[in-house]
């Protein structure tokens, strides 16, 4: 009965796998975004860690489009939630977090089909999330950064919901 139980499992998560696109993320010139500065680690490893953990959340997206589907995402800029101030005792800085400091980025991005057919596109698209301290978001705990990455999916779900990216089979 065991051995059944792991086939099926097995049969399930290859057919989950069957059904899934590929998003590539680009990252243009981070040193020069608008905000993506640490408040206690080195520039250059915060900016490693922001790219990593928002590229996987951009990259978890292909689960959620058709099988050859492509979309390719360049990050032109980026704007953190919060702004970062200087400290006036010790040496780490503080990211002060308000509703006037809401996260944005701006994106091109191409979303092609299994033959390369664009099927949308974007250049300089801004996505935000003005009321981001107004919304319930429970953490996924996939990244640190949980304000921007309830951005991006907010963004990911409105491009399905409107029909401008492909939603999987039902």
């Amino acid at each position: 009965m065991d051995k059944r139980k792991w086939l099926l499992l097995g049969a399930m998560m290859a057919s989950s796998l069957a059904w899934a696109g590929d998003v590539s993320v680009r990252w243009e010139k981070p040193d020069d975004y608008t905000d993506i500065r640490p408040t206690n680690e080195s520039r250059d490893g915060f900016r490693d860690r922001v790219c990593k953990e928002l590229g996987k959340v951009f990259e978890g997206y292909g689960k959620k489009l058709p099988d050859g589907v492509k979309l390719e995402i360049t990050v032109l800029d980026l704007d953190l939630a919060g702004d970062v101030r200087p400290m006036m005792h010790g040496n780490n800085d503080i990211r002060i977090v308000k509703d006037i400091y809401w996260p944005r980025m701006t994106i091109n991005y191409v979303l092609k089909d299994a033959s390369g057919k664009v099927l949308s596109e974007a250049t300089k698209e801004e996505i935000k999330d003005m009321n981001f301290l107004m919304a319930s978001h429970i953490p996924t705990g996939n990244t640190s950064l949980f304000y921007e990455e309830k951005m991006l999916d907010d963004w990911f779900r409105n491009k399905q919901r409107s029909g401008v990216f492909p939603k999987l089979p039902s």
